[in-house]
């Protein structure tokens, strides 16, 4: 089993789930959606507020366990990316691609933002599961 270690912390095992039990597939964030393009716009103000975008990455940290472990366990994926593909699905329903596609109209800055807002998100969990803590701000 793949072990992610921080520091001097105990190792986090690779946590299997099967998809059938991902909140994700709940979700609009792999599937189609008619109006694409008022996705797209929402999900380019959405992904372009890091704070905003930030809080509801922590909403799927919450509310989303079993995608979270299966997700997040995994170092060798765009944990980035996951969260924050995740955080636009819970949100507002948007699919992963059109997530993707809205990423290209930020600002480097912006990008940047987002990334830290994702890094904190990640490490949050990594705290919760590495240390044992039990609470989400």
């Amino acid at each position: 089993m793949k072990e992610i270690t921080k520091g001097n912390l105990m190792p986090l095992k690779r946590i299997y789930h099967p998809y059938t039990e991902w909140e994700e597939t709940h979700s609009n964030m792999w599937r189609s959606v008619k109006k694409r393009d008022s996705y797209l716009d929402v999900a380019i103000e959405f992904t372009g507020d890091a704070e905003l975008y930030g809080n509801h990455m922590k909403n799927v940290l919450r509310e989303w366990k079993k995608s979270c472990e299966h997700n997040l366990s995994n170092d060798t994926q765009n944990r980035r990316a996951w969260i924050g593909h995740a955080a636009c699905a819970l949100a507002f329903g948007c699919p992963e691609d059109i997530v993707r596609e809205a990423w290209g109209y930020l600002s480097e800055q912006q990008q940047l933002d987002a990334n830290k807002a994702a890094d904190m998100a990640i490490q949050q969990w990594e705290d919760i599961h590495l240390r044992g803590l039990k609470c989400l701000k």
